[in-house]
Order: structure tokens, then C-alpha cells, then sequence
């Protein structure tokens, strides 16, 4: 039996079989797909500092299975290699800083105009599994296959620096010099030994600091080191509670995450903006008008989210992010009079950001 067994894994060809997925990944609108092993211990030390520095704030996911963030095969039982790969985001003709100087306008971050990235990676991650399938199965039908987009205890970003799609930037995100930081990652964890690739991508930040400074919330502490908890992103996203008041007037007009670190970024001056239809803007979000958002009601906001990666942060937070960027922008009476109508309209915590905002638009009248 064991004869039998090691005839099988000796009947396919590994590099034929990976030179196949590269194909079939780049028909599936991946830009680059590469494979690594599962030592992330390189990793390890930082991870660990940073959860114990705080600075993951109230996503307390992060500190539920570390050992299986770190550790892939006690994810999924005998993974021996990850399938990494990154397809482009950045919708064309977006004009985000022009957005970000209009303080009427809402700024969203350009990851989450278009359909739910969750739902078109995935899709496209099962397809490349069932080609490794379609490739495998008639030879060993052990070989297991399990798809990840942002949506388990995955490290993922590392795995992708291993993997070589990237380094990682001061910024926290990976980076390419082609390809700038504007894509989306996406993982098959896989017992299927595949050859690996060893080429790592060189650290090209040098002693740019820009991603650092240009911070509105200061939230890069240090060179790849992230205080989630100053983080944009963080505060409209994943941040549910109060958001802290000193924080409030540098959040500008951002209601839904955070461009800055990667619009300013010099790698991201030729970035590549995407190909794949499902990422093109949707409801002309990216030219919103605050008021019009602000004076959604529910159910309307259910409707204008439904697909979009926006409907996680629920109602509530809707209205919070946008009663912020309403407090930061010009004092008019439309805007005073829309939110003295949203008092009472969703919860105390909304209502003490909608005051907050009143009372600054009346400093800044001063």
C-alpha cells in the first residue's frame, strides 16, 4: 500500500502542475500568484510585541488563535505549502485627493467602492482550488485544499512576503515596485507539496518616511508598526464604541477607512489601477455628497451597501463616521439643520458624535 501510495505522488509533475495554476490564476484576473512554505517564525516575535503593546485596540479576534495565525498546519491539518496571491483594486479616474480637499464630500476608502472583496476573491480563490483538483485528484486523493480572503485566523501579509508579491512597507502593507500597494490578497492553504518560491522581493522603502508622516492620526508609530487604535481605518471600521474626541477633528471627511499612507506613497505614483469589473465604483461613491449620506435612512443605507464591503459597519457607525466629517467641514445651516434632525434618530452613542459635530462647526464659526 505504501508502494502504491508513493507510485501516485511520484505520477504528477509538480512544476507542471504549479506552471498550470500561475496560468489559470492569471486567467482568473490575479496578477501574480506565487507559493511558499508555512514557517512564519520570522514572524513570530513581532506579531506577539504588537498584541501585547495594545495596539490591535478592540479587535480582540486577533488575539483568539495566534498560534494558528502563526502556525498554518494547526489551521488546517497538514498544510505544507500557501497558494499566495494579489489581484489589484484601485478603480480608475477615482480623483481621491481632489476628494479629500472637498470637505462636502465623503471620502471612502477606494478598497470598498465596488462589490465586497470578500465575496469576489473568494469565488475566484474556489476556482483556482478546483483547478488544483482538476490537476490532482486522479493522481492522490488526499490532497486537500481550504480558500482564505481575509476571513480567518490567516497572516496574511507575511505569507504574501514570503511568498515573494511584495515587501512590507513602513506603512504595514506589502509593496511592489510595479504594482505599488493598491491589491488584495488571497490564500489556498494546500498539503499538496508544490514547489515553493525562494525569490524574495528586496526592501526598496529606504529612508522615504512619507507613509509616517503623512498620517492624519499619527497611527505609524515606527517604521511597520501600526497603533490600530489612531488608526482611520481602525476608528470607522472596526472601532464600534465612542470615537475619542481628540481624534474626532483629524478624521476629516473619511467615513469609511483610510488612503493617505498609500495615496502619497511614492511606489503609488504609477500604480496600476484594476481590470476586474466587480471593483468598478458603484452608486457614484466616490463623488458622495455628505449631507445625501447622512440623511439615508436605514433601510436606504441596507440598499446602498448591499454587495459592498461598507455594509459591515452597520447603521449606527454610518452615522457616527458621517456625523464627524459633517462637524470637520463648513459651517452652513443645511448642514446644522441635518444634524439637529438626526438627534434621536439612531442611539446615545450617535447622538454625542452629532452634538460633538454641532458644537465644532460652532468653534470654527467663531
Amino acid at each position: 500500500m505504501k508502494d502504491n501510495h508513493t507510485q501516485l505522488q511520484r505520477a504528477w509533475d509538480p512544476q507542471a502542475v504549479k506552471s498550470r495554476l500561475i496560468d489559470r490564476a492569471e486567467a482568473l484576473g490575479f496578477q501574480k500568484m506565487s507559493i511558499t512554505d508555512i514557517d512564519l517564525r520570522g514572524h513570530d516575535q513581532h506579531f506577539r510585541e504588537w498584541l501585547a503593546a495594545g495596539y490591535a485596540g478592540e479587535m480582540h479576534y486577533l488575539e483568539r488563535n495566534v498560534e494558528k495565525r502563526l502556525n498554518p498546519a494547526l489551521l488546517q491539518e497538514k498544510t505544507c505549502r500557501v497558494i499566495s496571491a494579489r489581484m489589484n483594486y484601485l478603480p480608475p479616474d477615482t480623483y481621491p485627493l481632489e476628494v479629500l480637499q472637498d470637505s462636502s464630500k465623503a471620502y471612502i476608502s477606494r478598497y470598498a467602492l465596488g462589490r465586497d472583496y470578500h465575496k469576489v476573491l473568494r469565488k475566484k480563490l474556489a476556482q483556482l482550488a478546483q483547478e488544483i483538483n482538476a490537476l490532482l485528484a486522479e493522481h492522490d486523493a488526499e490532497f486537500q485544499y481550504r480558500a482564505f480572503t481575509d476571513s480567518a485566523p490567516v497572516l496574511e501579509k507575511a505569507l504574501g512576503e514570503k511568498a515573494g508579491l511584495g515587501w512590507m512597507g513602513k506603512h504595514t502593507l506589502l509593496l511592489d515596485q510595479e504594482a505599488g500597494s493598491w491589491f488584495f490578497l488571497g490564500e489556498i492553504y494546500t498539503n499538496a507539496p508544490l514547489p515553493v518560491d525562494t525569490e524574495r522581493v528586496e526592501d526598496a522603502c529606504g529612508k522615504c518616511n512619507a507613509c509616517m508622516t503623512v498620517c492624519p492620526t499619527q497611527a505609524i508609530v515606527g517604521p511597520r508598526k501600526l497603533d490600530a487604535r489612531r488608526c482611520i481605518s481602525y476608528l470607522t471600521i472596526e472601532h464600534k464604541s465612542a470615537i475619542p474626541v481628540d481624534l474626532r477633528p483629524l478624521m476629516g471627511n473619511r467615513i469609511y477607512g483610510c488612503d493617505d499612507c498609500q495615496l502619497f506613497c511614492p511606489w503609488n505614483r504609477e500604480a496600476p489601477t484594476t481590470t476586474e469589473p466587480d471593483f468598478t465604483v458603484r452608486h457614484d461613491l466616490d463623488q458622495a455628497e455628505l449631507l445625501d449620506l447622512f440623511r439615508l435612512s436605514e433601510a436606504e443605507f441596507l440598499s446602498l451597501t448591499e454587495g459592498s464591503a461598507m455594509r459591515r459597519i452597520g447603521y449606527a457607525q454610518w452615522q457616527r463616521n458621517i456625523a464627524i466629517a459633517l462637524g470637520n467641514g463648513a459651517p452652513s445651516a443645511d448642514v446644522r439643520q441635518a444634524l439637529t434632525l438626526g438627534l434621536g434618530r439612531v442611539n446615545d452613542m450617535v447622538d454625542e458624535h452629532i452634538r460633538w459635530a454641532l458644537g465644532h462647526l460652532e468653534r470654527q464659526s467663531e
